[in-house]
């Protein structure tokens, strides 16, 4: 009898644990699925998903890229980021790392990780194009993505959306959630101002 009551309280407690364990995992899955939507609420809604963005980057650059000779923002100089292609870049200060002359492209592309198709990312530079040909492209021109700014990116076949002549940034900054982000690839002129 008490052998009997012993495997019954036995395959009551590892019910009771497994119940739990499954709450548990719902309840991170719920957290996650939360936090990846506050992550993507910036410019989702406008197609872009940068969930899957590296923020912080290598600091490395391809060997071509131009060196803008007269930035308007120098290295080294601090600006406004006024654009917000993931939560907490817009307002935050940044600091100058690199300033280069070329032609950015908003780009749309299936990841190669599979999942739902990027629209309209922004950047991607003439220079982290596979076998590019004259810059700049014209919208429609497929591409081979060799950036590799989010997960699924580099090797992507990628659609040409719009492209722009310009000067473009690498910069570290601390977002407004209180981030720390370092070479930071890319933000566009027009996307800083000065610190007043």
């Amino acid at each position: 009898m008490s052998k009997k009551l012993l495997m019954v309280l036995g395959s009551l407690a590892i019910t009771i644990t497994m119940s739990a364990c499954a709450g548990d995992e719902k309840e991170t899955e719920k957290n996650t699925n939360t936090q990846e939507h506050t992550d993507m609420n910036t410019e989702e809604s406008k197609g872009m998903d940068h969930s899957n963005m590296d923020m912080s980057g290598s600091g490395e650059v391809p060997e071509d890229l131009k060196v803008a000779e007269n930035p308007t923002f120098e290295v080294g100089s601090q600006a406004i980021i006024e654009t917000d292609h993931m939560e907490g870049m817009k307002g935050a200060e940044a600091t100058i790392v690199g300033a280069y002359d070329t032609t950015v492209y908003t780009v749309s592309y299936t990841p190669t990780t599979g999942g739902e198709r990027v629209e309209n990312h922004k950047w991607v530079i003439h220079e982290e194009l596979g076998e590019p040909q004259s810059a700049p492209l014209e919208p429609g021109t497929e591409v081979v993505l060799i950036a590799d700014h989010m997960e699924g990116m580099e090797g992507a076949t990628a659609e040409i959306d719009s492209a722009e002549e310009t000067t473009v940034y690498m910069v570290d900054y601390t977002s407004t959630t209180g981030d720390k982000v370092t070479n930071h690839k890319w933000v566009t002129e027009s996307e800083l101002s000065p610190i007043k």
